[in-house]
Protein backbone atom coordinates (compact mmCIF):
# COMPACT_ATOMS: atom_id res chain seq x y z
CA UNK A 1 0.00 0.00 0.00
CA UNK A 2 2.60 2.21 0.88
CA UNK A 3 3.97 1.80 -3.00
CA UNK A 4 0.83 2.82 -4.45
CA UNK A 5 1.08 6.36 -2.57
CA UNK A 6 5.00 6.15 -3.08
CA UNK A 7 5.41 6.56 1.01
CA UNK A 8 7.78 4.76 2.83
CA UNK A 9 8.40 4.23 6.33
CA UNK A 10 12.26 3.36 8.17
CA UNK A 11 11.97 2.04 11.63
CA UNK A 12 14.03 3.57 14.66
CA UNK A 13 17.54 2.38 14.27
CA UNK A 14 17.58 1.81 10.75
CA UNK A 15 18.64 3.78 8.30
CA UNK A 16 17.06 2.88 4.39
CA UNK A 17 19.12 3.38 1.18
CA UNK A 18 17.42 5.07 -1.53
CA UNK A 19 18.47 4.94 -5.58
CA UNK A 20 17.12 6.80 -8.85
CA UNK A 21 17.06 4.29 -11.38
CA UNK A 22 19.37 2.00 -9.97
CA UNK A 23 22.07 4.52 -8.33
CA UNK A 24 22.69 6.11 -4.84
CA UNK A 25 20.82 8.88 -4.51
CA UNK A 26 20.40 9.36 -0.64
CA UNK A 27 20.17 7.52 2.68
CA UNK A 28 16.78 8.09 4.71
CA UNK A 29 16.75 8.47 8.51
CA UNK A 30 13.66 7.12 10.75
CA UNK A 31 10.78 8.29 9.80
CA UNK A 32 8.17 8.55 6.64
CA UNK A 33 9.45 9.74 3.17
CA UNK A 34 7.83 9.81 -0.25
CA UNK A 35 9.43 8.05 -3.09
CA UNK A 36 8.10 8.60 -6.21
CA UNK A 37 8.21 5.59 -8.24
CA UNK A 38 7.43 6.48 -11.26
CA UNK A 39 10.38 8.84 -10.99
CA UNK A 40 12.95 6.15 -10.56
CA UNK A 41 13.19 6.14 -6.93
CA UNK A 42 12.89 3.04 -5.13
CA UNK A 43 14.75 1.58 -1.66
CA UNK A 44 17.82 -0.38 -2.11
CA UNK A 45 17.92 -1.80 1.25
CA UNK A 46 17.67 -1.59 4.97
CA UNK A 47 20.94 -1.40 7.32
CA UNK A 48 20.75 -1.56 10.91
CA UNK A 49 22.25 0.81 13.08
CA UNK A 50 21.87 -1.73 16.34
CA UNK A 51 24.99 -2.74 18.19
CA UNK A 52 25.71 -6.23 16.95
CA UNK A 53 27.65 -9.04 18.69
CA UNK A 54 29.65 -11.77 16.31
CA UNK A 55 30.98 -14.62 18.48
CA UNK A 56 34.22 -16.09 16.75
CA UNK A 57 35.23 -19.38 17.77
CA UNK A 58 38.81 -20.38 16.65
CA UNK A 59 40.73 -23.68 17.36
CA UNK A 60 44.69 -22.71 17.38
CA UNK A 61 47.93 -24.23 18.58
CA UNK A 62 49.83 -22.64 21.05
CA UNK A 63 53.60 -22.40 21.12
CA UNK A 64 53.73 -25.70 24.01
CA UNK A 65 52.08 -27.70 21.28
CA UNK A 66 48.61 -27.43 23.34
CA UNK A 67 45.45 -26.96 21.35
CA UNK A 68 42.80 -24.11 22.54
CA UNK A 69 39.53 -23.01 21.41
CA UNK A 70 39.56 -19.33 21.69
CA UNK A 71 36.01 -17.53 21.77
CA UNK A 72 35.90 -13.65 20.68
CA UNK A 73 32.94 -11.87 21.17
CA UNK A 74 33.04 -8.67 18.66
CA UNK A 75 30.53 -5.91 18.91
CA UNK A 76 29.73 -4.31 15.64
CA UNK A 77 27.53 -1.16 14.19
CA UNK A 78 27.48 0.56 11.30
CA UNK A 79 27.78 3.93 11.66
CA UNK A 80 24.92 6.49 10.32
CA UNK A 81 27.09 8.80 7.76
CA UNK A 82 28.88 6.02 7.24
CA UNK A 83 25.75 3.63 5.87
CA UNK A 84 26.31 4.36 2.19
CA UNK A 85 29.95 2.87 2.71
CA UNK A 86 28.48 0.00 5.23
CA UNK A 87 25.64 -1.26 2.55
CA UNK A 88 27.98 -1.15 -1.16
CA UNK A 89 31.25 -1.89 0.02
CA UNK A 90 30.62 -4.60 2.19
CA UNK A 91 28.89 -7.58 0.75
CA UNK A 92 28.91 -9.54 4.08
CA UNK A 93 30.21 -7.87 7.57
CA UNK A 94 29.90 -10.55 9.61
CA UNK A 95 31.90 -12.94 7.61
CA UNK A 96 34.62 -10.22 6.81
CA UNK A 97 35.15 -9.73 9.94
CA UNK A 98 35.23 -13.21 11.36
CA UNK A 99 38.26 -13.84 9.06
CA UNK A 100 39.87 -11.20 10.01
CA UNK A 101 39.59 -12.54 13.80
CA UNK A 102 40.70 -15.82 12.77
CA UNK A 103 43.96 -14.05 11.24
CA UNK A 104 44.81 -12.21 14.19
CA UNK A 105 44.09 -15.35 16.46
CA UNK A 106 45.76 -17.44 14.88
CA UNK A 107 49.12 -15.24 14.73
CA UNK A 108 49.07 -14.21 17.92
CA UNK A 109 48.46 -17.30 19.86
CA UNK A 110 50.96 -19.41 18.77
CA UNK A 111 53.58 -17.50 19.80
CA UNK A 112 52.81 -18.30 23.35
CA UNK A 113 52.62 -20.50 26.16
CA UNK A 114 49.50 -21.80 27.06
CA UNK A 115 49.51 -19.85 30.17
CA UNK A 116 50.76 -16.74 28.82
CA UNK A 117 48.21 -16.83 26.35
CA UNK A 118 45.40 -16.41 28.96
CA UNK A 119 47.59 -13.81 30.80
CA UNK A 120 47.87 -11.94 27.46
CA UNK A 121 44.19 -12.14 26.70
CA UNK A 122 44.07 -8.12 26.98
CA UNK A 123 47.48 -8.07 24.21
CA UNK A 124 45.22 -10.83 21.88
CA UNK A 125 42.27 -8.52 22.14
CA UNK A 126 43.89 -5.32 21.65
CA UNK A 127 45.70 -6.63 18.54
CA UNK A 128 41.99 -7.64 16.83
CA UNK A 129 41.06 -4.34 17.94
CA UNK A 130 43.89 -2.82 15.88
CA UNK A 131 43.65 -4.96 13.31
CA UNK A 132 39.89 -4.25 12.21
CA UNK A 133 40.54 -0.41 12.28
CA UNK A 134 43.53 -0.80 10.13
CA UNK A 135 41.35 -2.67 7.41
CA UNK A 136 38.19 -0.47 8.19
CA UNK A 137 40.43 2.50 7.03
CA UNK A 138 41.72 0.92 3.97
CA UNK A 139 38.26 -0.35 2.82
CA UNK A 140 37.05 3.39 3.47
CA UNK A 141 40.35 4.98 2.16
CA UNK A 142 40.26 1.96 -1.43
CA UNK A 143 36.99 4.07 -3.21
Amino acid sequence: MGNLFCCVQVDQSTVAIKERFGKFDDVLEPGCHCLPWCLGSQLAGHLTLRLQQLDVRCETKTKDNVFVNVVASVQYRALAEKANDAFYKLSNPRTQIQAYVFDVIRASVPKLDLDNAFEQKNDIAKAVEDELEKVIDQTQNSF
